[in-house]
């Protein structure tokens, strides 16, 4: 069966050039799926995975809509959290780039002044969290969304489960009825069932693959160690796999902040993202290590999901997940778009039910990792120790 093409779906031929130039040169399966739907003004409701190509599964509609009809203020996408909605805005700005799309970027954490100021210039697309939206839909001069044409909640679930309930019906109360809506969840939760019933019509259910899997091109593996020397082996695996562009997840923001600082102490190229950074001090780790500058990211969930960085070649679980959903998420980070990678999992002898319920949600059993070599790694533990000492000091 010959592959789909973009233009076969109905994709004009301006968003088909700019979607080649961005490198997709098929659409993803949720792409495929939806396209013929979306474009002809229907609603739906799009179950996926973090990295199957959700973002431009709805950018192409509402981009292709305002060629014919360009508007301000002409969607709203609202997402869970502050990096996806700088990512959404940036895939939909490239993906509009030959038609000079604007957008404005509603998030928490930032100057509500110069965001007035975004939404001044009448942007075509507005991309925020649903508090700031509301916020600004309250306290600023000018800002309506009266001739909205289309809403799109990302991540759906994940709003639902951080209580923002309460403003997207606030947002939906000021939006005009007859408009466009598309819902993309990775899992369909009762609240997610309360949204649809609320905000769509007659929509159109596409489902991807709904069992948590892996992809094939990931090598999964474990190591097994004592939990006292877990930064020593950590640090043994950064100067195996030196070069690797990694992640390193951890469960606490102050053991993210701690793992930066350790590592930093032995000369390694660290930065660290967490929930309790100020989203400038957030989005200038997250560049860095996107440009290059540092090779190593250690981040908490908040960068388990949606985070699109090219070309990680390791994540590294310091931590491993309670929630067996998000060791999916985070060993999504790399083997994307094609290529490999690989995820290494720290286990202790106190996290070994933990494993057994990702493997059994995952379908599969983790490999042990062979090329470790407990007499050498233990050699650096003077050197890590006197590092982590400097690391508490600092903090």
């Amino acid at each position: 069966m010959a592959e789909k093409t973009f233009a076969g779906l109905g994709v004009c031929d301006e968003i088909c050039e700019a979607v080649r130039k961005m490198g997709y040169k098929h659409p993803s399966k949720i792409q495929a799926e939806s396209l013929p739907y979306t474009l002809k003004d229907r609603d739906i409701i799009g179950l996926a995975e973090t990295g199957s190509g959700k973002t431009a599964a709805f950018a192409i509609p509402v981009i292709q809509q305002l060629l014919d009809d360009p508007q301000p203020f002409f969607a709203l996408a609202m997402s869970p959290t502050r990096e996806l909605c700088v990512q959404i805005a940036e895939q939909f700005e490239a993906i509009g780039s030959l038609i000079g799309l604007r957008t404005a970027v509603l998030v928490g954490g930032l100057d509500m002044v110069s965001q007035a100021i975004a939404l001044s210039k009448k942007p075509h697309v507005i991309v925020g969290t649903p508090g700031r939206v509301a916020d600004h839909l309250a306290n600023t001069k000018g800002f309506h969304l009266k001739k909205l044409r289309y809403l799109i909640f990302d991540e759906a679930d994940r709003l639902l489960s951080m209580d923002f309930e309460k403003q997207i019906n606030l947002i939906l109360t000021q939006i005009p009825k007859e408009r466009n809506t598309f819902l993309f969840s990775a899992t369909m939760t009762s609240k997610v069932q309360k949204l649809e019933r609320a905000s769509l019509k007659d929509p159109v259910k596409i489902e991807i693959n709904t069992k948590y899997k892996t992809v094939d091109a990931l090598v999964q593996n474990y190591i097994f160690i004592p939990a006292k020397h877990k930064e020593t082996y950590l640090v043994f695996l950064l100067t195996q796999f030196v070069g690797h562009k990694t992640i390193i997840f951890t469960t606490t923001c102050a053991q993210s902040q701690k793992l930066a600082l350790i590592l930093r102490n032995l000369n390694f190229k660290a930065v660290n993202i967490n929930g309790q950074l100020a989203q400038a001090q957030r989005l200038t780790a997250l560049n860095k290590f996107k440009n290059g500058e540092r090779q190593i990211l250690i981040a908490t969930d908040v960068a388990s999901r949606g985070l699109d960085i090219p070309a990680v070649e390791l994540v590294i679980n310091f931590d491993i997940p309670s929630n067996s959903k998000d060791y999916v998420h985070r060993v999504g980070r790399t083997a994307r778009a094609g290529k490999t990678g690989r995820a290494l999992t720290m286990v202790t002898q106190y996290d070994i039910e933990v494993l057994q319920k990702i493997e059994s949600l995952i379908g599969q059993k983790l490999v042990e990792y062979k090329d470790l070599d407990s007499k050498a790694a233990l050699i650096l533990t003077d050197s890590v120790v006197e590092a982590t000492r400097l690391a508490t000091m600092e903090m």
